[in-house]
C-alpha cells in the first residue's frame, strides 16, 4: 500500500509540474484555418517566451477583454505578424512589415482583404492575426489592437488531434 501511495504521489507532483510548463488547450474557432481547425488539441508552451523572445510567425494564446457568451473571458489564438518598433500597413490585400511584404502562404485565402495605414507597433506589444484573415477578430480590430505581451498564455508547439495532423506546429 505505502509503494501506491508512494507511486500516485510521484505522478500527481510529476502532472502539477508538467502543468507549470504545458498547457493543453482545444481549439474553439476558425480563425487559424487552415493551419488550425475547431476542435483541434494543442500543447501550449507556457515558459515559451520566460526563456526565449517572440518571433514573427509564432501561433500564440493570450487574454483579452472579450467575453464568450456565458460571460467568461474569450482567449484568442493568433500569428505574430509584428513586434514593438515594427510598422504594419495593408494594401490590395498584402500585409506589409516594415515597408516589406510579408510572405503569407499559410493564410486561407491568400490575402488580407482590409486596407489598413501604415502604423508603428509599441515596444512590448505585437500585432497579430489569425490565418483565416477573413473571419479572424485580431489587431485589426479596435477591441483587440496591439497586443501587451504579458498577456499571453503560450505559444502553441504541439498538436496531439487530430492524429492524422499529429506533430510540431
Amino acid at each position: 500500500m505505502k509503494e501506491w501511495i508512494k507511486d500516485i504521489g510521484i505522478a500527481v507532483i510529476i502532472g502539477i509540474l508538467l502543468l507549470q510548463v504545458i498547457k493543453p488547450t482545444i481549439v474553439k474557432e476558425h480563425s487559424m484555418e487552415p493551419t488550425l481547425h475547431s476542435n483541434d488539441y494543442i500543447f501550449l508552451s507556457k515558459q515559451a517566451y520566460r526563456f526565449g523572445t517572440p518571433e514573427y510567425g509564432d501561433i500564440i494564446v493570450f487574454h483579452t477583454d472579450l467575453t464568450r457568451e456565458d460571460g467568461k473571458e474569450k482567449l484568442l489564438i493568433k500569428r505574430i505578424v509584428a513586434l514593438g518598433g515594427d510598422t504594419v500597413s495593408i494594401t490590395g490585400g498584402v500585409v506589409y512589415r516594415n515597408g516589406e511584404p510579408v510572405n503569407e502562404a499559410y493564410t486561407l485565402d491568400g490575402y488580407t482583404a482590409t486596407e489598413m495605414e501604415e502604423i508603428t507597433v509599441p515596444e512590448g506589444h505585437a500585432f497579430v492575426m489569425g490565418d483565416n484573415r477573413q473571419n479572424s477578430i485580431d489587431s485589426r480590430d479596435p477591441r483587440v489592437g496591439f497586443l501587451d505581451l504579458d498577456e499571453v498564455v503560450g505559444k502553441a508547439v504541439f498538436r496531439l488531434y487530430p492524429f492524422r495532423d499529429i506533430g510540431l506546429l
